[in-house]
């Protein structure tokens, strides 16, 4: 539990940070986080939404040249961000998800209740619909890792719940490669109830932490 208001804690930091520091996209239109105040989010989240992608840039880098895949080059990387961010927000308009722009990073946070059934990893046939829309867009913006997060609430053993995740994580995943976003892009993580964005003592709270996260990062030619 000590461990746990920790989290919750650095959680309310980061989003005090968040609010205070945003900026409107020229492009978009969008509120995002400025520049100047990334540092300040990760340190509070721990690294956890603005840290490296799964399984390292360097050694995902090579896997996809060798499956094909090229980079972006560096000035070109923010107008290619702001495209996908812009029709990814008109795909999932109306919907439950939601598209978080973090420097050059998107994050497309989708809440259970729309994902998957309670203690399910089934994705539920109403979302299949706006899911089929964001591979459509992953899949033409091939230049980005592809990471998807799993999570849960507080219900149940760590254990159980970490397997959950995973297991969440893994079926959006496969949905991902099997509507024609290529699987080496993608990786996984589950991170059971380690992650809560609101308190696991009310209903509404544990509705929110019972997410499935999509992290897209720029794959840059130069490495960085």
């Amino acid at each position: 539990m000590h461990i746990r208001s920790k989290i919750l804690g650095a959680a309310a930091l980061g989003a005090m940070t968040i609010t205070t520091a945003c900026v409107t996209d020229p492009v978009t239109g969008e509120r995002r986080i400025s520049s100047a105040a990334i540092g300040g989010i990760g340190g509070a989240l721990g690294g956890y939404l603005l840290g490296d992608i799964i399984g390292g840039r360097d050694s995902r880098t090579e896997s996809l040249i060798g499956a094909g895949i090229g980079g972006i080059a560096g000035a070109a990387v923010g107008s290619y961000m702001d495209r996908q961010e812009r029709e990814l927000r008109e795909r999932t308009a109306g919907t439950d998800v939601d598209v978080i722009r973090e420097g050059d990073d998107l994050i497309l946070s989708m809440p259970s209740n729309v994902t998957f059934a309670t203690d399910s990893s089934t994705i539920q046939p109403q979302f299949r619909t706006t899911l089929d829309d964001v591979s459509n867009v992953l899949a033409n913006y091939e230049n980005t890792f592809v990471d998807v997060y799993g999570h849960t609430d507080s219900v149940g053993t760590e254990a159980y719940n970490q397997a959950l995740s995973e297991r969440r994580a893994g079926s959006v995943a496969d949905y991902l490669s099997s509507h024609g976003v290529n699987s080496a892009r993608i990786a996984t993580r589950g991170f059971g109830e380690t992650q809560p964005v609101a308190s696991n003592e009310t209903e509404a709270g544990r509705a929110q932490n019972r997410r499935v996260e999509i992290k897209l990062v720029p794959i840059q030619q130069n490495g960085y």
